[in-house]
């Protein structure tokens, strides 16, 4: 079974971030075919979880179109065990949805040899979708998520395999 790492990539609490996470969380386990893991780095350094991760998506949120300081540095950790796992992004905040964010974090993270596919959920206007403390996803929400899940799904073989190709083989890393 796929091991799914939800990552709240955010170092300082807020409205969204947690709620989102647990939305997603339970449309992975919906999916089946992963075995779901809820990392929040306002509590949690990111380095610590990583190990049993065969994919992640990490939760975003957009701050001054950028990513938090702490995430700009996390390429710089060699206790991340990242490289050829499918990654993908849930981003919210600002007009963009969190888009710009998310475009600055891929690139720090691939150069970890993160996969990013191309599925994603941006949230704009985020403090609309939350009612009695749980996110409530649009229908468009709702079909990104699953395109985003399958795309994870489908290319985990692929990445397990290449994995296990570099395990035994002497490449430069």
């Amino acid at each position: 079974m796929t091991v799914l790492q939800i990552i709240i990539a955010r170092t300082q609490k807020d409205q969204l971030g947690l709620p989102v996470a647990q939305w997603f969380a339970e449309r992975a386990r919906e999916h089946a075919g992963f075995q779901i893991q809820l990392v929040d780095l306002a509590e949690v350094a990111l380095g610590n979880s990583t190990v049993d991760a065969d994919a992640f998506v990490f939760v975003v949120p957009d701050g001054n179109d950028a990513i938090d300081a702490a995430m700009s540095n996390v390429g710089a950790s060699p206790d991340i065990d990242s490289e050829y796992k499918a990654l993908g992004f849930i981003s919210y905040g600002s007009t963009s949805g969190g888009l710009r964010a998310v475009e600055t974090l891929k690139q720090v993270l691939t150069t970890l040899k993160m996969m990013p596919i191309d599925e994603s959920v941006a949230i704009d206007d985020e403090g609309q979708f939350i009612e009695a403390g749980r996110f409530v996803a649009t229908e468009v929400m709702e079909s990104a998520a699953k395109a985003m899940l399958d795309g994870l799904w489908c290319l985990n073989p692929f990445l397990d395999a290449l994995r296990g190709w570099a395990a035994t083989t002497d490449i430069s890393r």
